[in-house]
């Protein structure tokens, strides 16, 4: 199952190249702003190009199109990294990058429906995302349209208990048209993730919950399109979760040092040296 609605004047383009392109666009913005969730954004790139331009059905020149794909954005504050990502993907104009977080702006730091074209929903409330994809797949369901709900969450989420309602709402009824997939980075504003609520190996855990759970390396192309591959076209009624192991700031190794990256704080002259080593990394 491969391509669907890409956009762009390279439409054959590389998911590597995709994955730069949304590392890049992220740091331009958080230039803009001087710090911001830049880590997340360039752990969680890969993710997001395999979700944009591999798996995802949706059309850049209509965004409300009802076939469409849900993509949701559970985690607010990676609204910097789905910008940058609808904004490769066509949906969002590139010459916009300069207002991110600004008054008047459709790109607020933190993700909100009601501005920003391919903003599903407004997200941040941590928690909260998982349960609205549930509504969201039973309600594709009722109205028998074939389209994938896909929910983006954090791994601090896991130790939210609204996420383990929704995660048995979800085998309950039975949600086959919904995808979640956990950033797993292992890092929280207070430190590592599973300092914070104890958590054990996870895919067992949703899989004892009744979903079909897959665990990979997040940073990984090709095990993430096989992941979500899996996920899309597997038979059983149940809801599947795809697990992404990522690893913050990952292209900019002087920022993948940083002990505490939950919100890096990037001096002026630190951006064009973290554009300067992406771009040494840039895909052939």
């Amino acid at each position: 199952m491969t391509a669907h609605h890409h956009s762009g004047a390279l439409p054959n383009m590389s998911l590597d190249m995709r994955a730069w392109n949304i590392r890049r666009k992220a740091l331009l913005m958080g230039e803009v702003q001087g710090q911001g969730y830049i880590g997340q954004a360039l752990g969680v790139a890969d993710v997001l190009a395999t979700s944009y331009f591999h798996a995802l059905e949706y059309r850049p020149e209509d965004p409300e199109w009802e076939g469409r794909d849900r993509f949701l954005l559970s985690i607010g504050h990676y609204a910097i990294a789905l910008y940058a990502a609808l904004m490769e993907a066509g949906i969002l104009p590139e010459n916009e990058l300069d207002t991110y977080g600004m008054d008047d702006s459709r790109m607020p730091m933190s993700g909100m429906a009601s501005y920003t074209p391919g903003m599903e929903i407004t997200g941040g409330s941590l928690g909260q995302g998982l349960g609205i994809a549930v509504g969201m797949a039973m309600g594709l369901k009722r109205k028998k349209n074939p389209a994938f709900v896909y929910n983006l969450m954090s791994d601090g989420e896991l130790g939210e208990g609204s996420t383990w309602e929704a995660v048995m709402s979800a085998t309950q009824w039975k949600l086959d048209n919904l995808i979640c997939i956990v950033d797993f980075n292992n890092q929280q504003a207070d430190g590592p993730s599973r300092d914070a609520l104890a958590q054990g190996a996870e895919a067992p855990k949703w899989q004892a919950f009744g979903w079909h759970a897959q665990e990979v390396d997040g940073n990984d192309l090709p095990a993430l399109v096989k992941a979500f591959d899996t996920a899309r076209a597997l038979s059983d009624p149940k809801p599947r979760v795809i697990i992404c192991n990522t690893k913050m700031c990952k292209g900019v190794d002087f920022l993948e040092r940083r002990e505490s990256n939950h919100f890096v704080r990037v001096e002026a002259e630190e951006w064009s040296k973290a554009l300067a080593v992406l771009e040494e990394g840039k895909p052939q």
